[in-house]
This record gives C-alpha cells, structure tokens and sequence, in this order.
C-alpha cells in the first residue's frame, strides 16, 4: 500500500473511531420522561392551603435550595426544573394535582411530597405508573414497604419509632405515670399511638388513663383538652400536626394544666409552634428529632451554611424555622442521589440508587445517618430526645431507634 494510502485509511479510521466513541457516549444516556440533556423535571405537591399550609415552606426551601443548585451549575450539567403544586392537604386534590406532574407535566418522579392521608390516596397510582415518590415527608410505615410498594421511599423515620422512643422514655424516667393521648384520626395519628402503646406494652393498660382523638377538619381540640384533663391524667402525648398543637399549648396555658408534655416531632419547630404558642407556655416540652434546629446548631458550620443559604435563596423564609431545614435536607439527600444516577436518568435505576444510599446531612442531629438497602427503604432510623428550655432545645440522653 503507498503511502497516500495508508494516510488516507488512517484517517478514516480516527473518523470511525471518534464517531463510534460519540455513539458509545450517547449510547451510555439513558432517560425516562421528565430528564434531558440539560434538564431533570421533579414534580412535588404540598399544602400551600388550607389546614396544613404551616408546612408549605419546607416546598419552599426545597425550592431554594433547587436554585441554588442550578446557579452553581446543576447536576451533571442538567438544570432542575421543580414544579410544586397546592394540594390543600386533601386526599381527592393530591391525586388530582400528582396525575396532572405526571401526565401532563411529565416529570421524571415525585419528590418529598408531604401528608400521609395525601401520599397514601396517590401510592397506589403511582407504583402502577412505576413513577418514584421519593423520600415522602411523612413518617407513615407504608414507605418502607419495598415488596407492596416498590416505587415510594420515605424520609422520615416512623411514627412507630418515635412513639416507641416516647414508650421507652416513660418507662425508664416515669414507670408510674398516668398518660392521656391526643392523636389525629388518621394514619399520622394511629401510627404513631400504636408505636406508644407497643413500646409500653404489658403496662399500656395502667399507664394510659385517656385517648381523644381530632379529625383534621376540626375547628380546635379544645374539648379533647379539657376532656384530658379531667382524667387526672399527669402526662400528655401530644400527637397533633403544627395547628393543632399550638392550639393545645395555649388552651392548656389558660386552664392551667401543667402535665409532663410531649411534642410528636412533625409539630417541634419553635419558630412554626412553640413561639406561636408561647415559648413561655412550652417550656420543658420533650420532643424527638432528627435533624438539629437552627438555633441550635447557629454556631456550627453547618448551621452557618444554612443560614447563608437562607438568606441567598430563600430570604422570605424564617432562618429559624426547623420546616425550612427539612426542605433543605431533602433536597440536598435528592440531589445526592440524582448524582448517583449520572447519565442513567430512568425511573428504575432512580429507584435502585435511592435503595443504596450512606450519607450524612449536615443539618442532620450528630449521629444519625441517612442509609438505605435494597431491603431497606426506611432511610433514617433513629432520632434524639430534646427538652425546650424556653428558646431553643437541650439534648436529652443517648440517640434512640434502630
């Protein structure tokens, strides 16, 4: 062969080489409806409206901390394009408004909605469509159940954990006390009772005096208070969402009713609740947590970085308000596991890596990991007793769960 030849063969081979190296690298891009090139489409609905609106800024600082990531860059180069829509807190309105992100909006999955009586009404639906409902902000079992349910993964830990960690509590600190319950009437509610009562056990029926329970569409608890009351009950489990449990601190405030108080975690944050009630009435309410308030964890560098965040991205939002710092870990716990996915953007291998995932958060309590396993899709386990001594909380023993 002359070498004009060989020159002219070469070159076509480095052509060949280089196209076929081209389609390898587009070949090794795999998308679901939803991601791009250059764009990752995340549907969420949250209660912006009605009786739960209080929780309608964690959407907000999941949001912001959206924004934040695409100013920096994205994901892989991909921007995230976050369409949150009201859903009111109402069953019939979620499922609406999720068939709307996925049929119409066609995103790729749905992110960190909140309720139980709202992701419950939309499970179903979505697992037939094999969409991800990605870390639900809700502590209901349901999530963890991978076999039933194998396209939704909670955030949370239980209501069963945490009322077990309250059962454990009184068992060790007050073995005597005499408990009345003030619980929802729904999947929130009955969980997190029936986590209580497991943890008690055998002493279940000696310790708990009185339940009352309130349906979401009541106007106020005040009657279940004073009913609470009136059994001579020296101990509350407050098992309320936000509005319900500031009404419970004030009313018992004005009837002079000062049991030992504990505080489900959904409703501790002291810039949405406790201040709003009157920190001054909510002193020495025990809670569980999981991740740190941010007037407690001000001074760390975590706590720095939030509040920098906050005041970049989300301005309008409260820097002390323990919702916004849920928002903001599960986008960042998201954004993790979207960059696990690299190029593979397909609802399967989302699903493959939210089930293997070992990290921490920074706004997380110290101790507690976010880990999950392909039979493991309860990705947060433990939490820490806290005491609120009138401005912020005071950790109270070792972490508790699993």
């Amino acid at each position: 062969m002359q070498t004009r030849d060989i020159r002219r063969a070469g070159r076509w081979l480095a052509v060949a080489v280089l196209a076929g190296s081209a389609l390898l690298a587009q070949a090794q891009k795999r998308y679901d409806p939803g991601a791009t090139d250059t764009t990752i489409k995340i549907g969420n609905t949250m209660p912006y409206s009605g009786p739960a609106s209080v929780y309608g800024t964690v959407g907000k600082s999941a949001a912001a901390y959206f924004r934040k990531v695409n100013a920096e860059g994205g994901i892989g180069g991909r921007k995230i394009e976050f369409i949150s829509l009201d859903d009111a807190y109402s069953p019939p309105v979620a499922v609406e408004q999720t068939r709307k992100l996925v049929e119409q909006q066609k995103v790729l999955l749905i992110f960190g909605p909140l309720g139980t009586p709202t992701n419950a009404a939309t499970q179903k639906y979505l697992n037939i469509k094999k969409v991800p409902q990605l870390f639900v902000n809700s502590g209901a079992e349901r999530w963890g159940d991978h076999r039933q349910f194998p396209w939704s993964i909670g955030f949370n830990p239980t209501y069963v954990t945490e009322g077990r960690i309250y059962a454990a509590h009184i068992l060790a600190s007050r073995p005597d006390a005499k408990v009345a319950v003030l619980y929802q009437n729904d999947e929130f509610g009955k969980d997190i009772v029936r986590g209580f009562l497991d943890g008690l056990g055998d002493k279940a029926k000696s310790v708990v005096v009185a339940q009352a329970s309130y349906e979401v569409s009541d106007p106020t608890v005040d009657s279940q208070i004073i009913s609470l009351r009136s059994s001579g009950a020296d101990t509350l489990m407050n098992f309320s969402q936000p509005k319900f449990a500031a009404q419970t601190i004030r009313k018992m405030a004005a009837i002079g009713w000062k049991p030992a108080h504990y505080l489900t975690n959904v409703s501790n944050s002291v810039a949405a609740v406790l201040k709003p009630a009157g920190a001054e009435h909510a002193k020495g309410i025990l809670t569980a947590t999981y991740l740190r308030d941010p007037s407690d964890g001000r001074d760390t560098p975590e706590g720095r970085d939030f509040a920098a965040f906050m005041k970049q991205y989300y301005p309008e939002g409260d820097p002390n308000d323990t919702l916004n710092v849920t928002g903001y870990s599960m986008a960042q716990a998201l954004v993790q596991l979207l960059t696990q996915a690299g190029d593979d953007l397909t609802r399967a291998n989302l699903m493959k890596q939210a089930a293997s995932l070992d990290m921490t958060l920074p706004m997380l309590y110290p101790g507690i990991r976010l880990k999950t396993g392909p039979d493991n899709f309860y990705p947060i386990r433990q939490m820490q007793l806290v005491r609120f001594d009138g401005t912020g909380y005071e950790k109270s023993g070792d972490l508790l769960g699993q």
